[in-house]
């Protein structure tokens, strides 16, 4: 991804955060739910996404399972046709990521590296079909990344639902 569309990238994402956020307590842009996910829009500019929340969540340190203080994790699926972004995979994990480990994506035994950049993550250049093919044919995806203080995180998330969330999305964003 060049560095200006993952600059608008990240601002569309933080935009979109910042709509769940307020959607969550209003549920005024919250259209749909699929089962384990749920389909917001942003009417402007037009912005249509699939997203859920882990089911679990598991913190170590060293090896042992320790408490931290996380803000909101979530798994998204994006559309944004003004920009053209169509499908595009992000994650954020609450906190900032260490810049020297990529994020692991996991979805059913099959791994995928995403790049991340302060408490997001995004699928490598070319990969959000693969990542979405997948998510459509599986039951769970594991996101696993290091925090800047070293803190390990594995956030499961259900993907009962995600088809239907995602053609929803996709569809609402035509």
């Amino acid at each position: 991804m060049n560095s200006g569309l993952r600059i608008l990238a990240s601002v569309a994402l933080a935009s979109a955060v910042a709509s769940v956020s307020y959607a969550q307590e209003t549920s005024s842009n919250k259209v749909a739910e699929k089962t384990d996910w749920a389909v917001f829009v942003e009417n402007d500019p037009k912005e249509c996404w699939a997203v859920s929340v882990p089911k679990e969540s598991v913190n170590t340190r060293q090896g042992r399972v320790v408490s931290v203080r996380r803000g909101e994790i979530l798994f998204f699926v994006t559309y944004n046709p003004a920009s053209g972004v169509n499908g595009q995979v992000s994650f954020t994990g609450g906190y900032p990521f260490s810049d020297k480990e990529p994020v692991d994506l996991n979805i059913d035994g099959k791994s995928y590296s995403m790049f991340a950049q302060g408490e997001w993550a995004w699928a490598a250049k070319g990969q959000d079909s693969d990542i979405i093919a997948a998510m459509k044919r599986g039951a769970k995806a594991v996101v696993t990344a290091k925090s800047a203080r070293g803190t390990t995180t594995k956030d499961t998330f259900s993907l009962s639902g995600v088809t239907a969330a995602i053609e929803d999305a996709e569809k609402r964003c035509k």
